[in-house]
């Protein structure tokens, strides 16, 4: 650690990113101040606990804050190095077109300007239109009102490639790739990121490394789009879609992806619309491919409004809430979606379980009653599977005897 700095690093953003990042760098003997707006989150992590949830999380944060090296404060400190890992969502236009929101990269940006100094490397992990990284030096330049000149400073891109429910594994084990504004930038990126990851680091620059992130999910967005357009399909022409998939797989060079009520998490629903806004005239096939997955979650609401106008007061029962399997990540969940429309156009008994959950998001306290799964399933007139959690793929088909079923997840097929 360098005697002119109190921290090696400084990490913006504690959330499904920035924490696991932070604590591994600590437990690996870097000396690590984490930065997050929301004093709850702060006061949590400096108690050695977690407010999200991810397996083993928990056993490496209070490792790292026990050993000294990691601790979690409001402002960010100097830092020979400054690591953001803020959202990076998107926002709709008057035209119905959608558009990168910068403003927490732009705020934490600014947060920083007052503390960096000439050699600090600055690296940008949140996933980004192209370009960004350009923009990060210019903001940095204009709040530091000239303290700090565009050559001052290195910058760099790491997008992380892990996944919730197995992201301490694959922080280690995934390559990675370190685009800087320049090559030493990169290496110096690279060089860091080696203090824990065992994989391969593949030197770029800036804007390969962002548009890379953002093809990666565009290729999987495209690819369940796919399968979803599939179920819409079968659906229409009474086949079996599991099925077909099942069949259609056996040849060697087919591996359709599986459909589900549409697209969630902080990945792959927003990433494809980064380059779309970026060129909106070439990126014909990706936009598609957005808005059939954007799309699929009306399609189940409409299915089920049309079977509970089968009952006279109908009951609900919806098993996730989830974006994906085994995690309690709601961001961008189509099951989520799905329940507040349910919720809003729905006048009947409206029942949830999210095994991962411990209250009801804000938008749907005070709408619907959150039940075990036993639970809801035995007083529900119809049970719509959302998300494939273990539990839920363990039930017998025994309890759903008697019930109109509708599982987008293929869970129940046979």
């Amino acid at each position: 650690m360098s005697t002119s700095n109190h921290f090696d690093i400084c990490v913006m953003g504690l959330g499904y990113i920035g924490l696991p990042t932070a604590s591994i760098f600590a437990t690996k003997g870097k000396k690590v101040l984490g930065v997050d707006v929301v004093q709850r989150v702060v006061d949590t992590i400096n108690q050695g606990k977690i407010h999200i949830e991810e397996p083993d999380l928990d056993i490496l944060v209070r490792a790292a804050v026990q050993s000294g090296n990691l601790s979690a404060a409001t402002a960010p400190a100097p830092a020979g190095t400054f690591i953001i890992a803020v959202p990076t969502p998107f926002e709709k236009q008057k035209d119905g077109s959608l558009k990168p929101d910068l403003s927490y990269i732009e705020s934490a940006v600014k947060a920083i300007a007052s503390v960096v100094k000439k050699g600090d490397l600055i690296i940008l992990e949140s996933t980004s239109p192209v370009g960004t990284t350009e923009l990060i030096r210019d903001w940095l330049v204009e709040a530091t009102k000239g303290r700090v000149e565009a050559n001052d400073l290195l910058y760099a891109h790491c997008p992380e490639r892990i996944l919730p429910g197995q992201m301490l594994k694959e922080l280690v084990t995934n390559d990675r790739i370190a685009g800087g504004l320049t090559p030493e930038a990169a290496q110096k990126a690279k060089e860091l990121y080696e203090t824990f990851c065992s994989a391969e680091i593949f030197l770029s620059d800036a804007r390969t490394a962002e548009m890379a992130k953002l093809t990666e999910n565009s290729f999987r967005d495209v690819n369940i789009a796919f399968a979803n357009e599939l179920s819409l399909i079968c659906d229409s022409l009474g086949i079996d879609v599991w099925e077909l998939i099942r069949l259609a797989n056996r040849h060697p060079r087919v591996n359709i992806l599986q459909p589900g009520p549409g697209v969630g998490g902080h990945c792959i629903a927003v990433d494809p619309w980064f380059i779309v806004a970026a060129c909106p005239d070439r990126a014909r096939l990706i936009r598609t491919a957005r808005e059939v997955n954007d799309s699929k979650p009306d399609y189940v609401i409409n299915q089920v409004l049309e079977r509970a106008e089968r009952f006279r007061k109908p009951v609900i029962a919806c098993l996730g809430l989830a974006f994906k399997a085994n995690v309690d990540d709601l961001r961008e969940s189509p099951a989520l979606h799905i329940v507040e429309e349910l919720a809003r156009k729905f006048k009947g008994n409206l029942l949830v379980c999210e095994p991962h959950i411990k209250e009801l998001p804000k938008s749907l306290q005070g709408k619907v009653t959150l039940e075990a799964a036993d639970v809801a399933i035995s007083k529900a007139d119809i049970v719509v599977l959302l998300v494939d959690h273990r539990p839920f793929k363990n039930l017998s088909k025994r309890v759903l005897e008697q019930r109109v079923v509708i599982d987008t997840r293929g869970c129940w097929s046979n």
